[in-house]
């Protein structure tokens, strides 16, 4: 005995994992980030005051911008803050507040999703952690500031690359959960027609027998 099996009709479209028509699919050139990378630094500041320090009063980290851009594989990132210390000389008998500005550049390695590829030199920064003072104290010779401070940084290198998305037909309509303004308005039209004419069905057809014929009206 013999099984027959029913084979669907081959409509000429190759198909791909999912059922969509290869057919369907275009390819768009868009730009979008196609590396990143991301560094936490913490540097070691020395500053030199004006006068001999005998105590930290207080330690702030102001005043920071930087800029990055592409340099191999990696991302430099150039950038400067200043840095303000409180400090009391001469015994504790003074305070004066000492301030200077600090450079750095530091090197993020970047890191691709698809593997290394030619890329343009748009790179953006965000600044995830501002630069900070997290220690301050004053160096064993006893005349300089040694100051650590922190800072995170995340670089995003901008890029060509190439997506693949499905289109539908052009015959497609979207489904909108729309009400049939057309029909409700014709309906409550009709309705209130109808209305109309039931409410004035006596008077309505006096008026117009009377209008037609003034010598007939009933009595």
């Amino acid at each position: 005995m013999f099984t027959q099996w029913a084979l669907p009709a081959y409509d000429g479209v190759k198909r791909v994992e999912g059922g969509i028509a290869l057919k369907r699919l275009r390819q768009i050139v868009t730009k979008a980030v196609v590396a990143k990378g991301k560094k936490r630094t913490e540097e070691r500041v020395t500053l030199s005051p004006t006068n001999k320090p005998t105590s930290i009063l207080g330690c702030w980290v102001i005043n920071h911008t930087c800029s990055a851009k592409k340099v191999g594989k990696f991302v430099e990132v150039t950038g400067k803050f200043d840095v303000n210390v409180w400090y009391a000389y001469s015994n504790h008998s003074k305070t004066a507040v000492f301030s200077e500005t600090v450079h750095y550049k530091d090197k993020v390695k970047l890191h691709y999703r698809e593997g290394e590829i030619s890329v343009g030199d748009d790179v953006r920064v965000r600044v995830i952690q501002e630069p900070n003072c997290i220690e301050a104290i004053i160096s064993p010779c006893g005349t300089k500031f040694e100051i650590v401070v922190e800072r995170e940084v995340i670089v995003e290198v901008m890029g060509e690359t190439t997506i693949c998305i499905s289109v539908h037909p052009l015959d497609y309509e979207e489904d909108w959960n729309l009400s049939d303004e057309s029909s409700s308005s014709s309906s409550s039209s009709s309705s209130s027609s109808s209305s109309s004419s039931s409410s004035s069905e006596g008077e309505g057809r006096y008026v117009l027998e009377s209008s037609s014929f003034p010598d007939e009206r009933p009595r």
